[in-house]
């Protein structure tokens, strides 16, 4: 079943249950290694992320605690997960890069709207599209042109290990303007864009968090041939905000993964990636 997960948000940024519950968690589901990866602090203030200094020393401390805890029973690995703002905040600044962490994970939830306002597209349909009527004068494509390049600049700057939800936009875009992913302007986007990831050598996440709820991998599965082609390397998380969710619909992914060419899938052991065959079981 390859058990690992390396996205999980638990109460020290915006998940429900403290970290101590989603390792144990992870422990009775027989994971093999597991990583935290709370939401990064930003130049502002969220009710999303770790908001200060003390805060995220103590995530550290207790990630240690928890490492020490149960070092005979799991892997455990630190982890952040950090947003591209702009060329001064992002995975590849200094200061993230200082931090004594195993990994990084880059992922962008937040544009600048036509007014140079910050705005964040990380949301529900519904929300979604108040956000493009009101903020962009319903101009979706420029939402989705934005959305990419800034997502393209990060992968240029580089700085992290995974590439988090990398077209994660994509549902919201299609409940405003069902058939936009089969429109030529937008598939040119998508391909220039994984062929950016590709020659960069980034690690591509496959997130399962809403496949029960709306059906969609992110990427969508429609681009999984197309980035086995281009060789890059995959990791399945399940960006989990609940114990309960942190091995949500692997075992689709893995199939959808096999359906589309790929044999292996890259996970973290003995503080290495390393590449592993699906459906190969770890001692």
């Amino acid at each position: 079943m390859n058990l690992t997960n390396y996205h999980t948000h638990c109460s020290f940024c915006d998940g429900k249950a403290p970290l101590e519950e989603f390792v144990q968690e992870a422990i009775a589901q027989k994971f093999t290694s597991y990583g935290v990866s709370s939401h990064a602090p930003l130049p502002f203030s969220t009710a999303w992320t770790i908001n200060s200094e003390a805060a995220l020393n103590d995530y550290f401390q207790e990630f240690y605690r928890l490492k020490e805890k149960y070092s005979g029973e799991i892997e455990l690995y630190l982890g952040l997960e950090i947003d591209y703002m702009n060329d001064e905040s992002n995975p590849a600044s200094a200061y993230f890069q200082a931090l004594p962490l195993d990994y990084r994970i880059g992922s962008l939830h937040m544009i600048y709207n036509l007014k140079g306002e910050v705005v964040d597209v990380d949301c529900g349909p519904e929300k979604f599209r108040e956000i493009v009527d009101n903020h962009f004068d319903g101009d979706l494509v420029h939402v989705i042109n934005v959305y990419y390049q800034r997502l393209t600049r990060m992968v240029e700057l580089g700085g992290f290990d995974i590439l988090g939800h990398p077209d994660k936009i994509h549902h919201n875009a299609m409940c405003y303007r069902p058939g936009i992913l089969d429109e030529s302007w937008y598939e040119n986007i998508m391909n220039n864009y994984f062929q950016r990831i590709a020659a960069a050598g980034c690690m591509l996440e496959v997130n399962t968090k809403a496949y029960f709820q709306r059906g969609v991998f992110f990427p969508n599965e429609r681009y999984f041939s197309q980035i086995k082609q281009l060789g890059i390397p995959v990791v399945v998380n399940s960006d989990a905000h609940l114990p309960k969710n942190i091995n949500d619909a692997r075992p689709e992914a893995l199939a959808a993964l096999l359906k589309a060419g790929y044999t292996e899938v890259m996970e973290l052991h003995g503080g290495e990636w390393k590449s592993v065959k699906i459906g190969e079981c770890k001692e």
